[in-house]
């Protein structure tokens, strides 16, 4: 998604996360993350890394107001930050909820929140918007799922948050959207892909035939992003290969 809206012409600030949990390879994370900013850096845009513990809210709170200090002009928030913890529900350890929490959905409040004041200070313009925020939902958003219940409380939480930021800030200029994913094959999902039963069933549900791609997002950010959907706020937009119509 970064890399799409640096071939739309943005400028882009990555945020590294500073301290990773066991479930993340640090050495994956560490070569994804300078992947992405030479990529960003040979299509000609400006592209700068900063770092933050998104499981720590006094650094959270520091992260926009130090941007802003720093000269940045920024005009969109994208919020892609998610852990998972598994356990059945009557077992689920409170530090595992507190932390999936945290990192889900207080954190995406924070930052939405700094943002979107930051935006509010800057004067209307003429015409178009301030800003857009694109938070990063889920098809937990919409269903329960299996022994994840902070996950689906966090995604859930997610959608109702970008509801009621945009019906705050949408008559302000500041449009605010997410977007659902549906299962794509990335690190965070590398227990279900191994599990060959569970592989098989989700395969056999997507109406596509295939699981989700980071480059299956980039036409989605890019609209939620753009000129295209000034109209667009408060919207969760799924995308799941037809998972949610099935």
């Amino acid at each position: 998604m970064a890399i799409a809206l640096a071939e739309a012409g943005a400028d882009i600030i990555l945020v590294q996360i500073e301290e990773r949990r066991a479930l993340m390879k640090d050495h994956q994370r560490d070569e994804s993350n300078k992947k992405t900013y030479d990529q960003i850096k040979s299509l000609g845009r400006k592209v700068s890394i900063v770092t933050a513990n998104l499981s720590d809210q006094s650094s959270v709170e520091k992260l926009i107001p130090d941007l802003v200090k720093a000269g940045h002009d920024m005009h969109i928030l994208l919020t892609c930050a998610g852990i998972q913890k598994r356990h059945p529900a009557h077992q689920f350890p409170i530090d595992d909820w507190n932390t999936v929490l945290q990192v889900n959905l207080t954190t995406i409040f924070t930052l939405c929140r700094d943002f979107g004041a930051y935006l509010l200070s800057k004067p209307a313009p003429a015409t178009g918007t301030r800003g857009n925020i694109i938070n990063v939902a889920s098809l937990l958003t919409f269903q329960g799922g299996i022994t994840v219940p902070a996950y689906a409380a966090s995604k859930g939480g997610v959608a109702q948050l970008t509801k009621a930021l945009s019906n705050e800030w949408a008559g302000k200029g500041i449009q605010v959207n997410a977007i659902a994913p549906g299962y794509i094959d990335t690190d965070m999902n590398e227990a279900l892909i191994a599990n060959e039963t569970r592989a098989r069933q989700i395969l056999e549900r997507i109406p596509a035939g295939r699981w989700g791609k980071p480059e299956d997002f980039k036409g989605a950010v890019v609209y939620l992003a753009g000129n295209a959907s000034q109209y667009v706020s408060g919207e969760v937009l799924t995308v799941d290969g037809g998972w949610m119509g099935r």
